[in-house]
């Protein structure tokens, strides 16, 4: 029985129920070995709350990749799962708690964890929902999470490995500590926001003088800690001081003078405190002369015994009180109001305080050096745009040692154990066997480093014969932001390199961050954040996915405008009424038949060469991932040369009585949009699923149809030129209809002048289609012109031409635009003259002046217009 579209497109109706179809149907399931492997690994949506809209974006190129390759025969997955998110999923566990009241540690570990595994379950079915609804194509046969047991295997055995090659270790350094979560960072998860402070200059005196040296601090609260003061060696001013002492104004120590030429002779007053366990060049200073490191601050940010009287306070709070009594003891010189840059919580959003700390560490170096060589071999990986190349190169030439342990309760659970009796560390793959003689470190790894290993851990690795791992690494494409190719491209890469040998992926395609209609980023604060769900309920997942596939191109950041959602809307609705149209023709028992190319009419031969034109346009822009290409080669096809010239120049067969161009005309029709629909599926997955169904003889679905081939017979090397003459004549016509004001409905005769001998066959070829769009018919060729000729240039510096004067009274017709020239002209002179008024533009409502602008710029654009009309009458 034949489908028939509804008469309006509903996006709703269109897009209820397929999804879940297509899951019935398994057509996005992988594994058939008969093909070639083509594979993609999501980059996993942490779990900590609703996908966002560049989530959105990110997922519906990858899409847009599988679908194609799906389509070109290939055995295409795309791997699915999520990121359990450690800390940053912990702490919105924990924010919900405080709601009730509840700590963590009046949970204790295994609570909060129980309490966590809730939450991901929660949001887990969230996400998939919310793949559902814009159309992801992901194999859920093979969905994997960083925190399952397969990949938490495979976490265990990279950190094992490392450790025995001695490139994981333990050690003491300045690390970014977020006194919120109570946990280390490391460099890239703090933001740096510049933020208005102080620079504090005191008095330190000098024991056994009566002299006194000024140093500057911008964290007094750090003095408790001070272990030296520095200056530098080649500094006259002070030479004479060292190997004396000065006293701590914060605590009464006398803090030995010495020098050292890191000291910065251009900063402050070119005197330094050392502050080993809150400074990271201090602690550098620290170590080079053998100076104790104590910390006077707590994990939680307030202060230890060390700070004397100012225990317990926030560090903060200490700032102040140590200030007040500072400014009363007159050990303040001076205070200057800064702006400075300082470190944030890229999760907690508190300032990081720099802390002395014990951390696990990767040694970064020869992993780094190993991923930079490999970019020099036939195994690297591309870059998509290219210059995001540069960006991983120097990041991984000034790559610092990672700091890879957490101080939270979710997520992988660092393989070591220290004994109860001896201290000795054990670092291992399972627990020691005597486990109740030995405690297992508390600390967790940072998220990161499970993420790290998706390319390979969810293929089956650290089994190198799992038939995932042989068949579908190195994947092909991995899609994803440039904001996180620190934190994970570069990480996914020098892994895969050390532990399989290869390059994770072949390519990797870098896109943006979207920003709201103004360019600024999105985010709660401002209120300017979209859920892309609320897009789909108004336009539709088609509408969306158009939309983000065609207004940025590679790397670029792209703006969220919502008139163009509605636009994109009204060009599905045109693709939707253009199928209705071709569909109508189409009686129920009706066979289609293969073309015969011989038996086709000019337009026929036109559209069929500007498909195959097409075609080859889309493969090679989609293997170059230039999507924005895609877009607009489809769009100007579908819309310009299938809707607005080929749709409308078929009527002319359809009604007709030549049987023969009626038939060629319905199977071209037919071709073309089965054609344009399949061209259209991995952006558009849903409505042109709709459509292809109703297309007679099709596959069961156009998820698993064939992608469009080139048909070399269509090839027309002078079909477009042949077709320029017919869309020229037609344009003048309507010009001259347009500018002379004779109605649509009076037929029109017009002639061509031209030279070329060979060019009659074709105009009387293209007549009828001229007659049938704008009424108008050829009455000769380089025939003798009247006076009140109106003509238009066609191609080849050809003539159209039309004798108004059996249409239009000319002498009239002139007459009326000089009279409208001439009453623009005096609403001309009044604007300019009210404008220029001062009484009026100083005094009258700045909307009223606007308004007044604005209708003067109006009048003008109309008179110009009226003016160019009235030179071509004359």
């Amino acid at each position: 029985m034949k489908k028939e579209l509804p008469t309006k497109y509903d996006h709703l109706a269109v897009e209820k129920g397929k999804y879940q179809q297509w899951l019935d149907k398994e057509y996005f399931k992988a594994g058939d070995l008969t093909k070639k492997p083509y594979s993609i690994v999501i980059p996993p949506p942490n779990v900590t709350g609703k996908l966002h809209l560049g989530h959105a974006w990110d997922t519906t190129m990858q899409d847009m990749i599988i679908r194609y390759k799906r389509m070109q025969g290939y055995d295409a997955l795309w791997l699915p799962g999520m990121d359990h998110a450690g800390l940053a999923t912990q702490a919105k566990v924990e924010a919900r708690l405080r709601e009730q009241g509840i700590s963590r540690y009046d949970l204790g570990r295994e609570k909060l964890v129980d309490k966590i595994w809730e939450w991901k379950e929660e949001y887990a079915d969230i996400i998939r929902a919310q793949w559902a609804k814009l159309g992801l194509s992901l194999d859920y046969s093979k969905e994997r999470f960083t925190f399952d047991d397969g990949l938490s295997d495979a976490v265990r055995e990279v950190f094992v490995r490392l450790y025995e090659k001695g490139l994981i270790y333990q050690g003491e350094k300045i690390i970014n500590w977020d006194p919120v979560q109570r946990t280390a960072l490391s460099n890239i998860e703090v933001y740096h926001e510049d933020i208005e402070g102080h620079m504090y200059y005191f008095n330190y005196h000098i024991v056994g003088s009566d002299d006194i040296l000024v140093i500057a601090t911008t964290r007094p609260e750090t003095m408790f800690a001070d272990q030296a003061i520095f200056v530098h060696p080649d500094d006259e001013r002070y030479k004479k001081y060292v190997g004396m002492k000065a006293i701590n104004p914060a605590n009464g120590d006398e803090l030995p003078i010495m020098a050292d030429s890191y000291i910065d002779l251009d900063f402050g007053t070119a005197v330094m405190k050392c502050t080993p366990a809150h400074d990271p060049n201090d602690f550098q200073l620290a170590k080079k002369y053998n100076l104790p490191m104590p910390k006077c601050m707590n994990e939680d940010g307030t202060m230890n015994d060390l700070a004397g009287k100012y225990k317990g306070m926030d560090r903060f709070e200490c700032r102040e009180a140590l200030l007040k009594d500072f400014e009363a003891a007159g050990v303040v010189d001076h205070i200057e109001t800064i702006v400075h840059s300082v470190g944030h919580s890229e999760r907690s959003h508190a300032i990081v305080e720099p802390y002395l700390s014990k951390q696990w560490f990767v040694k970064m170096k020869p992993l780094a050096e190993n991923a930079l060589k490999n970019q020099e071999t036939d195994d690297r990986v591309d870059f998509v745009p290219e210059r995001f190349e540069k960006t991983f190169s120097n990041w991984m030439n000034n790559i610092e040692d990672w700091c890879i342990s957490r101080q939270v309760w979710w997520g992988h659970r660092i393989p070591a154990w220290y004994n109860n009796e001896t201290g000795e560390l054990y670092v291992g793959r399972e627990a020691p066997k005597d486990v109740e003689n030995w405690t297992q470190d508390e600390d967790v790894l940072d998220t990161w480093f499970s993420s790290a290993l998706w390319p390979f851990s969810t293929m089956g690795w650290p089994n190198t014969e799992d038939p995932m791992f042989k068949r579908y690494f190195p994947t092909d494409t991995l899609v994803t932001g440039y904001d996180i190719i620190f934190f994970w491209v570069s990480r996914m890469m020098f892994q895969s390199i050390e532990f399989t040998g290869r390059r994770p992926f072949k390519n990797v395609l870098i896109h943006g961050l979207i920003r709201d209609e103004q360019g600024r980023k999105m985010s709660k604060s401002l209120g300017n954040g979209v859920d892309p769900m609320d897009v789909i309920d108004e336009y539709g997942a088609d509408s969306l996915r158009w939309f983000l596939l065609n207004n940025s191109s590679p790397g670029a950041d792209m703006r969220y405008v919502p008139a163009k959602l509605k636009s994109t809307w009204n060009f599905i609705n045109k693709i939707w009424n253009s199928a209705r149209y071709v569909l109508m023709n189409i009686d129920e028992d009706q066979k289609l038949e293969e073309l015969d190319y011989a038996t086709l009419n000019l337009a026929d031969k036109w559209i069929l060469n500007r498909l195959n034109e097409v075609i080859r346009s889309v493969d090679e822009n989609m293997d170059k991932f230039e999507f924005i290409n895609v877009g607009t080669e489809l769009y100007r096809f579908i819309w310009d040369d299938f809707c607005s010239w080929y749709i409308e120049l078929s009527k002319l067969h359809l009604t007709g009585d030549d049987e023969v161009a009626k038939k060629s005309a319905l199977n071209t029709l037919v071709y073309v949009l089965n054609t344009i629909v399949r061209l259209l599926h991995p952006i558009m997955p849903f409505v042109t699923e709709e459509i292809y169904q109703a297309i007679p003889h099709n596959e069961e679905s156009i998820v698993i149809s064939k992608w469009p081939e080139v048909n070399p017979e269509y090839d027309n090397d002078t079909i477009n030129d042949q077709f320029a003459y017919l869309i020229d004549i037609i344009k003048g016509v309507r010009e001259i209809r347009h500018t002379y004001v004779i109605k649509n409905s009076i037929e029109v005769d017009y002639t061509i002048t031209t030279k070329q001998d060979d060019l009659e066959a074709l105009l009387k070829e293209i007549a009828p289609y001229v007659s049938k769009l704008v009424n108008a018919t050829c009455v000769g060729y380089n025939v003798p012109t009247s006076k009140n000729n109106a003509t238009e240039v066609i191609k080849g510096g050809n003539t159209l031409n039309i004798d108004l004067g059996q249409y239009i009274d000319m002498e009239a017709e002139k007459a009326k635009v000089e009279k409208e020239i001439k009453k623009l002209e005096g609403e001309i002179k009044r604007g300019e003259g009210m404008l220029s008024n001062p009484n009026f533009t100083s005094k009258a409502p700045a909307a009223k002046v606007e308004a007044e602008k604005a209708k003067l710029e109006d009048y003008r654009s109309k008179y110009a217009a009226a003016k160019e009309k009235l030179a071509k009458m004359n």
